[in-house]
């Protein structure tokens, strides 16, 4: 379905949980005037999948020349009935409506009511550590001090001036914080692990020039979890798995209890994620299931039913690692199995992830159907990678995606199509300037191959290659390419004439012996 901007209004009323349409029609039968924007909502509500042609022509009370203001009617209606819906658990929101009456009462003159409705709202935001709004409401504190002196006034200014000295303060760090941050997000997004001695020096320089030397122990709570953010940014380019669990870890133990705030379940969650990625990397199998069980168990939160931004997330991140769970214990046919009971629902899922997640999803399905040997679906979730029109995302996701679509074309012997991917794969990869030791070898490998090879030859260059990538696995720059497909277990699998499934399942049980 496209995600054009005249669709936007059918994935918000799509996005919709029951209660919250329940809300909406409720909200809007208790308002007077014309409700032809409820009729359209009907109609939306009830389509698959948009089509406004359908709408416009089965219709006749919409005219066609209204039809924009319509929906531009209903999107902002549904919104602020999102808002009121959402009001009740989300302080966030609740405080900046009451400062909207803060103002009103100051128009009104009524400088007291206004003072005593900052008072309280200072309590809830000293709470929630929103220093945006707290910042705000100094402000106003500031606006009502000439019309409401008192006795201690004096003292009254020097702790709001000290307040608002120490939250600008905090601003200031948390914003040198957070520029880090999103750099160093940016180039992961675009460029994944590190490729060379150059992507090696730019990433530690930025991560060591621009992170300040602050002692990590005088950090407010926020301040560390962007703080354990840029280290794990930082180590997980550099794919050090120990560190990013060290820091990862550190994010997790934040979190004493559960909370109850969206901003820091979002983050919560977020911390569980590092851990398992972590976890699945270092093969640590009993910690990684008692995480992705803390991970699932979270399902049953309050906070994930009113908000539907953790449901995505809490989704992606609960079927993301149990597709890695899969991939490290060598289970592939149970995965296929649970795939396949849930495709309908994913596919809706999908419509709802950023570019990113999608393009990462996608390439776990074409792993994970790879390693069950169903080839052919593992092509059709590839060539979705391959055909994205978004190909400055992930540049590494997007070579190696080429490169199993080359050994699945072998599996199903696809030998009259191979020659053109093989030409197709060079030029991407010297476009995005990627052909490196393991990517050649791989190439100059299916290249070799043809017809008339024989079942000698053919064991002659899979032994060959393997030995090649074995001394590749323990380069600094190269193993990368092995955090994207086990190859030396395919390779194992025919040398041996046995499953990738089964040669993944016996390493997994050597790496669970003490």
């Amino acid at each position: 379905m496209s995600k054009s901007r005249s669709d936007s209004l059918f994935l918000l009323v799509k996005s919709m949980r029951k209660s919250e349409k329940r809300y909406f029609k409720l909200d809007s039968s208790e308002a007077s005037g014309d409700h032809k924007y409820m009729k359209l909502f009907d109609l939306l509500d009830k389509q698959q999948e948009f089509d406004e042609d359908r709408i416009l022509q089965t219709n006749g009370w919409i005219k066609k020349s209204q039809f924009s203001n319509l929906k531009a009617h209903l999107y902002k209606k549904i919104l602020q009935s999102l808002k009121r819906y959402a009001q009740s658990s989300n302080e966030d929101i609740n405080v900046r409506e009451n400062i909207d009456y803060v103002q009103l009462l100051y128009d009104r003159s009524l400088y007291g009511q206004s003072m005593s409705l900052l008072q309280k709202l200072k309590k809830t935001i000293v709470k929630s550590d929103n220093l945006e709004l707290y910042l705000e409401i100094l402000k106003w504190e500031k606006n009502l001090l000439p019309y409401t002196i008192d006795r201690h006034n004096q003292k009254r200014v020097s702790q709001i001036v000290e307040e608002a000295n120490q939250v600008n303060e905090r601003i200031s760090r948390t914003n040198t914080l957070t520029n880090l941050a999103v750099e160093l997000n940016a180039i992961y997004l675009r460029n994944g692990f590190i490729k060379n001695k150059t992507d090696y020096l730019n990433i530690t320089q930025t991560f060591k020039q621009r992170l300040p030397t602050w002692n990590e122990d005088n950090l407010s709570f926020r301040e560390k979890l962007l703080w354990y953010n840029i280290q794990l940014s930082y180590y997980g380019y550099l794919q050090d798995y120990e560190k990013s669990l060290q820091y990862a870890n550190k994010w997790v133990e934040l979190f004493e209890t559960i909370p109850n705030n969206s901003y820091l379940f979002e983050m919560y969650l977020k911390g569980l994620n590092h851990q398992l990625n972590a976890q699945a990397r270092l093969n640590l199998f009993n910690e990684f299931d008692q995480t992705h069980k803390k991970l699932r168990s979270l399902s049953n939160h309050p906070i994930v039913e009113l908000n539907e931004n953790i449901q995505i997330r809490l989704f992606k991140y609960s079927y993301a690692h149990q597709f890695n769970g899969y991939f490290i214990k060598g289970d592939f046919s149970t995965g296929v199995h649970m795939l396949r009971k849930i495709e309908n629902r994913l596919e809706g899922f999908i419509e709802f992830l950023d570019k990113h997640s999608e393009l990462i999803l996608y390439y776990k399905i074409a792993c994970l159907y790879f390693g069950n040997d169903d080839f052919g679906d593992a092509l059709k979730w590839l060539n979705r990678i391959i055909n994205s029109e978004y190909q400055d995302i992930r540049e590494d996701v997007l070579s190696f995606a080429r490169i199993l679509n080359l050994i699945v074309h072998y599996e199903l012997g696809n030998q009259d199509v191979i020659e053109y991917y093989i030409k197709s794969t060079y030029r991407y990869l010297l476009k995005k300037e990627d052909l490196h030791l393991f990517q050649q070898y791989i190439l100059e490998f299916i290249k070799g191959l043809s017809k008339d090879t024989t079942q000698k030859e053919l064991m002659s260059n899979f032994k060959s290659l393997r030995k090649k990538l074995i001394e590749l696995e323990q380069s600094k720059y190269d193993k990368r390419a092995f955090v994207y497909f086990d190859i030396i277990s395919w390779l194992d699998s025919k040398i041996s004439g046995r499953t990738v499934q089964s040669v993944i399942r016996e390493k997994a049980m050597t790496f669970k012996k003490p």
